[in-house]
């Protein structure tokens, strides 16, 4: 299985983007991914969205230096990091939703 990723991205249903799923490279998407994942923003993404920015193949215009978060996963010994750190973070992102649902609402005293 092709583990590479060169931009992650969200799929698309017509012309909305699918959040429920998100293609990791041409031979693999990983679906399923529930709503609630995305409650919980910090500047406006979510934590799945942060990381989908942040791991990509991008180079830097000054140096030319190529950063490419698939090369450190497969030097390390593992290629399968990435698909695993959005697989967690997708099921923290959920727990996380549904522990926030569950507090008790904020009553300010006047």
């Amino acid at each position: 299985m092709d583990l590479h990723v060169t931009k992650m991205r969200f799929a698309k249903a017509g012309s909305v983007l699918d959040k429920t799923s998100i293609i990791y490279n041409s031979s693999l998407t990983l679906s399923g991914i529930p709503p609630e994942a995305y409650q919980d923003e910090v500047n406006g993404k979510s934590a799945i969205e942060w990381i989908m920015d942040r791991y990509q193949v991008k180079t830097d215009k000054a140096s030319g230096i190529v950063n490419d978060p698939s090369d450190w996963a497969t030097g390390a010994g593992e290629p399968r990091y990435i698909v695993a750190l959005v697989k967690r973070l997708v099921t923290v992102s959920v727990e996380t939703a549904a522990i926030v649902y569950r507090l008790p609402t904020l009553r300010l005293a006047e």
